[in-house]
């Protein structure tokens, strides 16, 4: 009975969810059903007093009763889906100080898969960046010690550590014939959410992670791109790669600013009174202007909930590769005194009513990323002949400048979202100069016509 006790106590030790990652929710009470299932439950906190008084007895190591009801939760919650878990004190903590913007580690949105770390994406201009982590990357071993075996947050508690410290991760990545050692130096992580410039005549606005600067980093972009470009606009590029989503309320305001109404997207939890649809207000920030979305295997989340809005509502072209799939809603709620679960509560469905989880958004236009090089082939000129009539003298400086600045990279997707962009623009120009030239005729005709009628 002291079993039975203590588990009923922290199942309704619960205070109400604060949510700091995604959505809210609030299940519905069946009484009846919980009176049926008393007896079940009673025989599984047998089940689980004996196993706890066991451990806490027999285990090699002596054990706290805090640890082993830490791990008893930890296990519960991640055995639901790669999403749930259990935050201590420290943890909770972090994950508040991350959706501000800024917090220290490498830099990498990760979950778990196969029982190793997987990385969705690295974040713009941190050490896991700079030192070449990619999405879809694998984390078999850190600091030489296996991951298979580790949850979710033992093995993020491994890649924490103090600011400079080195830390080296054993990677294996799709298309390398063995594992990859990288070797990260751990740093403060300062987000810049929103970053835009101007590429010819196209905006082009870049949000990293959706914490709670994004709404009035994005409305700043778009006011500052349409002030310095004014009438020469002709579009904009909105590039969620490698974004690997964040808070739900910074998503949903991202993709209001580009519709003027309907539905961005729902939510739908286990009963239907979860059932939560949000829908645009009046105003496109964009003044109806073409927009290219652009996405690959690291946009997830709230980056597939603004992707997905914005195709459904025809209102932007997606270009690059099949986004990340994690179509859930994951609520935090603080537990006094414990730090805080995090627990999967609903899914998102697009306007049109698609499921995002596990299933990712499809680009409208298929684009891998590429890698651009020169190919230096030069042919014989008249100039390279011996002897030839007024030849002169090579300039070498000229020729190496040339070389070096073809060897700069560039992005194939970006390329092929600013050409789209151009294109629809010369389309659209060539149509209304059509329209003008016919309604000019059509005009004159009308003259003729009522000369004519007057001469008569």
């Amino acid at each position: 009975m002291r079993f039975h006790i203590l588990a009923l106590t922290l199942l309704l030790s619960f205070s109400a969810p604060s949510v700091y990652a995604e959505d809210e929710r609030t299940a519905g009470s069946k009484p009846e059903a919980v009176k049926s299932d008393y007896s079940e439950t009673y025989r599984q906190l047998d089940l689980f007093g004996d196993v706890f008084e066991r451990v806490r007895e027999q285990y090699v190591d002596e054990k706290t009763d805090e640890e082993l009801i830490e791990n008893a939760i930890q296990g519960m919650l991640s055995g639901l889906d790669p999403h749930s878990s259990y935050l201590d004190e420290d943890d909770f903590s972090d994950m508040r100080v991350q959706t501000r913007g800024e917090f220290g580690g490498l830099g990498i949105e990760v979950t778990m898969e196969n029982g190793v770390v997987k990385v969705v994406s690295p974040i713009d201009d941190t050490p896991a960046a700079r030192a070449g982590m990619q999405a879809g990357d694998l984390v078999v071993e850190i600091d030489n010690i296996p991951v298979m075996g580790l949850s979710l947050s033992d093995a993020v508690d491994k890649m924490r550590g103090k600011v400079g410290t080195k830390i080296k991760l054993l990677v294996v990545r799709e298309g390398e014939d063995k594992p990859i050692d990288v070797e990260i130096v751990r740093d403060v992580i300062k987000i810049q959410s929103v970053r835009h410039r101007i590429e010819g005549n196209v905006g082009y606005i870049r949000i990293t992670q959706f914490n709670q600067h994004v709404e009035d980093g994005l409305e700043e972009a778009i006011t500052e791109i349409k002030k310095e470009l004014g009438n020469k606009l002709v579009g904009f590029v909105l590039d969620l790669r490698n974004n690997p989503g964040g808070l739900l309320d910074q998503s949903i305001a991202a993709a209001d600013m580009f519709l003027d109404k309907g539905e961005i997207v729902s939510t739908r939890g286990r009963h239907e009174s979860d059932t939560r649809r949000d829908n645009a207000s009046s105003g496109d920030l964009a003044e109806g202007l073409p927009i290219v979305v652009l996405i690959n295997s690291g946009s997830a989340s709230a980056s597939e909930i603004v992707a997905g809005a914005l195709q459904d509502h025809k209102r932007a072209i997606l270009l690059g590769t099949k986004s990340f799939g994690k179509g859930s809603v994951q609520t935090v709620m603080p537990l006094p005194g414990h730090g805080a679960m995090k627990l999967t509560t609903a899914r998102y469905y697009t306007p049109s009513g698609r499921s995002i989880q596990a299933l990712g958004i499809d680009p409208d236009i298929f684009v891998e990323q590429a890698k651009i090089e020169s190919y230096k082939f030069r042919r014989l000129r008249e100039e390279d002949l011996e002897r030839a009539l007024d030849k002169k003298e090579k300039d070498q400086t000229s020729e190496e400048e040339e070389e070096e600045a073809s060897e700069e990279p560039q992005d194939y997707q970006l390329l092929r979202a600013v050409d789209l962009l151009n294109g629809l623009s010369l389309y659209k120009d060539s149509l209304t100069a059509m329209k003008e030239s016919i309604d000019a005729q059509q005009a004159q005709k009308d003259q003729d016509a009522e000369k004519k009628e007057k001469q008569e």
